[in-house]
């Protein structure tokens, strides 16, 4: 039987800059959710890639005495380097310089220039090459200096006077969009999104320029080679083509992945996707994707991260401090996705050492060690007479996949790990009140002594299958030391959650910490 397919994407970033917390956070939260779909039975597509084409890219490879393809390659290594540390597990890493993706883009824009959505003029008004966005003068600012700068990144802007370019007939889709919303209300997440977008479209739409004919650093039009896609009209069809759009290879591949379940983005860019993206799959007669969620920015000291401020910080540099998992854990739990995040070494130090040294961690390093101790590291069978026995943990274990699986279908990753917390935070206190240490002491309570172990143990399987979509490497290693398979082959953990599965008998490593904890004072970066 075919699984049921499962689609998320990132942006396809730029390349003129290499991955940073930012995008890192973004392509952890798709991570999340595609490990998670696919523990939970789906076939997942997860589609990520580079923006390599436009005005910014071609000139920023002259600034570096090379080619714009040349800059482009010397990029890819640093984006998959970063992607593979950080244990990130795409389906398809899409570069919008590779012929499928030239395939896709004019396929695409043939279709709508077909249709008639697409005619030729000339554009009149004000660019930024560092956004690649065209402007109208009323939606610029003014810096110190008196000159005309972008809203977004507050660069001086380009006049660009009679270009000739072809235009997406965008103003067309007004009402469509305005009813699209209101009919789906779960488009565009969170709640404060959806009312800047509303706002942005009841204020009246312009025609879109798609191409640029002043460079040819970019896919050519097949009905107009003087042509060049303009960078968002190529950028956004990438999740059409690592979806297998217009591949001969992958056929029929498209039609079952498409909509999407999500694409998550920087709220920065919800425009280009709540818009122009839903306005450019109606024209086509294509779904549009069930949900756009544009989370928030990652804050140091209360500003929006960035080199010239100073606050920049490498994921590097937090990994080899911090571990992979513990910065995958951090910034999903920690950080609400969909709102500003403030972020710091002495928080993440502080959950790091609160919920994974003291909480998970010193939980397997004590099970583990009484079941070395008493049981000669087995798991103990449960003796027939407590088979009906009040058990607290499973009580709440037989209720943790109905809220997980709801928190983590509404990408609310930080309720969703609270919910593992509250079992592994009910373990640790079920090990204090039952006191194995106690129970060894008497012949009389060995069959206790089996049960409050088993309990405990059966405990960390469980957690091990929650937190193993944010902590992969960790629930991996639990699982090797209980003796179990590999946790990548799970793929329904709600029949793989349910209480008593763990054989008796299993060998029980006990093994070094998981999380040795951490001081503040002492991490340098």
């Amino acid at each position: 039987m075919t699984k049921p397919a499962y689609s998320i994407t990132t942006p396809i970033y730029y390349v003129n800059a290499a991955p940073h917390l930012g995008t890192a956070y973004t392509t952890i939260a798709a991570d999340t959710v595609a490990r998670y779909q696919r523990m939970n039975g789906y076939d997942v597509s997860f589609v990520t890639g580079l923006d390599e084409h436009g005005q910014k890219v071609a000139e920023t490879g002259e600034k570096n005495g090379m080619t714009p393809q040349e800059w482009c390659d010397s990029m890819v290594p640093a984006f998959k380097e970063a992607w593979d540390m950080l244990d990130i597990t795409y389906t398809d890493f899409v570069r919008t310089t590779e012929d499928r993706q030239t395939r896709s883009v004019q396929k695409f824009w043939t279709d709508l220039y077909d249709k008639g959505y697409l005619y030729k003029s000339a554009y009149e008004g004000w660019y930024c090459v560092h956004e690649e966005t065209y402007y109208a003068e009323s939606d610029l600012e003014k810096n110190e200096e008196g000159e005309l700068v972008c809203p977004d990144c507050h660069r001086p802007v380009r006049r660009a006077s009679g270009e000739e370019n072809w235009f997406f007939k965008l103003s067309e889709f007004q009402e469509p969009l305005l009813k699209f919303y209101e009919e789906h209300p779960d488009f565009i997440r969170p709640e404060t999104r959806k009312n800047e977008i509303v706002t942005f479209v009841k204020g009246g739409l312009q025609d879109l320029s798609i191409s640029r004919s002043t460079f040819d650093w970019g896919i050519p039009l097949p009905f107009d080679e003087g042509h060049v896609c303009y960078v968002w009209a190529d950028a956004l069809l990438a999740y059409f083509t690592g979806n297998g759009y217009a591949d001969p290879e992958r056929e029929g591949e498209f039609e079952r992945r498409w909509p999407v379940q999500y694409h998550f983005v920087g709220k920065d860019i919800t425009r280009f996707h709540c818009v122009i993206w839903p306005a450019m799959l109606m024209a086509a007669g294509l779904p549009v994707a069930n949900t756009v969620f544009g989370h928030g920015f990652l804050l140091v000291g209360g500003e929006k991260m960035s080199k010239s401020k100073g606050n920049g910080i490498k994921p590097a540099d937090l990994v080899e401090v911090y571990g992979v998992d513990a910065y995958r854990y951090y910034f999903m739990s920690d950080v609400r996705f969909g709102a500003d995040g403030n972020i710091s070494i002495e928080r993440m130090t502080q959950v790091y050492n609160a919920d994974l040294a003291n909480t998970w961690g010193n939980l397997c390093s004590r099970v583990f060690n009484m079941v070395g101790k008493y049981f000669d590291g087995k798991v103990p069978a449960v003796p027939a007479e407590f088979a009906d026995a009040a058990n607290p943990l499973k009580d709440i274990a037989d209720s943790l996949y109905e809220k997980y699986d709801a928190c983590m279908t509404e990408v609310n990753f930080t309720d969703a790990a609270a919910a593992v917390q509250e079992l592994a935070s009910r373990v640790n206190l079920y090990v204090e009140e039952s006191a194995p240490w106690n129970l060894a002491k008497s012949e009389e309570t060995q069959g206790e002594l089996a049960f409050v172990l088993y309990n405990a143990l059966e405990a960390c399987r469980i957690l091990a299958l929650f937190f193993a979509p944010f902590m992969p490497n960790t629930s991996a290693e639990v699982f090797r030391r209980l003796s179990l398979g590999a946790i990548e082959e799970v793929d329904d953990i709600k029949a793989a959650s349910v209480w008593g599965q763990l054989p008796a008998g299993n060998a029980v490593e006990k093994g070094d910490p998981l999380f040795p904890r951490l001081d503040v004072k002492e991490i340098q970066l």
